[in-house]
């Protein structure tokens, strides 16, 4: 059982690191001082609402409003698990590494891209937030540049804060904003063209498989992982103050064969809460512009 526990503490702190390189959603994800869990797999928000201006009477004064300051529950609604093996021989003879590569490979290639499957699918998803009318991007013909313009003129009508906003792509809008923006660096390691923020808004570039606005979750009972469906999204302008995502790990359970008696083989068990979730008041600041043709 030491050895397990030396497993660990040896590896867990890289998987943790993994996920925050990995994820294309981690800046979502709440501030802990907004956030307190009450169980496994509920928590507290920190929300406040205040009335807003009156008239001011020369008789009486100030009009009298309130302030309504506590902490709202949710519940995390997605409960994850897997449980991994790898046999003795296997670990021993690759001096240890099968066990912990399988661990890192399974959070950056299954864990990661499922979470940030799932929370552009509930946000697109989610009623009454900015949604432009469909379309199906031809790159070097859609004039991607000025569906964003749109985007931002929208969102500013809607008071949405400039700053922080967070602009997600698909490649293929991506390759649409390059086609139509004549700008190349040249430098003595060789031409740049990328576009890492556009009109101040951070750039992140989302796989087709993580951007769609639905997902089926597999039970594992056939099939793991999960299921793209829906429309593919071309791109979402999220304001981060408008939402709050959390992911939470119940400790991982490592087995090592002496104590695992159904097989003679290193076990790891994890289970995944996790969630996200749009403040009522700001569902505006949500933009999305999918295709018109489904997966």
């Amino acid at each position: 059982m030491a050895n397990s526990i030396t497993l660990a503490e040896r590896f867990l702190p890289i998987l943790d690191g993994i996920y925050k390189k990995s994820s294309l959603t981690s800046r979502l994800d709440a501030l802990d001082e907004r956030v307190r869990f009450i169980g496994a797999n509920k928590i507290e928000v920190f929300t406040t609402q205040m009335d807003g201006f009156g008239d001011y009477s020369r008789a009486s004064g100030f009009p009298t409003g309130s302030v309504v300051s506590g902490w709202e529950p949710y519940q995390l609604s997605q409960d994850r698990g897997i449980s991994l093996y790898v046999d003795a021989m296997d670990n021993e003879e690759t001096m240890g590494m099968a066990f912990g590569t399988l661990q890192g490979e399974f959070i950056r290639t299954k864990e990661v891209p499922e979470v940030d499957a799932y929370r552009f699918a509930k946000l697109a998803g989610t009623a009454n937030i900015n949604v432009a009318t469909p379309a199906d991007i031809t790159v070097g013909t859609t004039d991607c540049p000025a569906l964003i313009d749109v985007a931002e003129m929208v969102l500013g009508d809607d008071e949405v804060p400039e700053e922080g906003r967070l602009l997600y792509v698909s490649e293929k809008f991506y390759a649409g904003i390059k086609a139509k923006i004549t700008r190349t660096l040249h430098n003595e390691n060789g031409v740049n063209r990328e576009v890492e923020t556009f009109n101040g808004m951070e750039v992140t570039r989302v796989p087709a498989g993580r951007f769609n606005t639905a997902i089926t979750l597999n039970d594992g009972s056939s099939n793991f992982g999960y299921t793209v469906g829906g429309y593919p999204i071309n791109f979402m302008i999220i304001d981060p103050t408008a939402v709050f995502s959390v992911l939470k790990h119940r400790e991982p359970r490592l087995f090592a064969p002496a104590v695992n008696q159904s097989m003679d083989a290193w076990k790891f068990d994890l289970r995944l809460y996790h969630d996200i979730f749009v403040y009522g008041n700001k569902v505006k600041g949500i933009y999305l512009h999918r295709a018109s043709t489904a997966n």
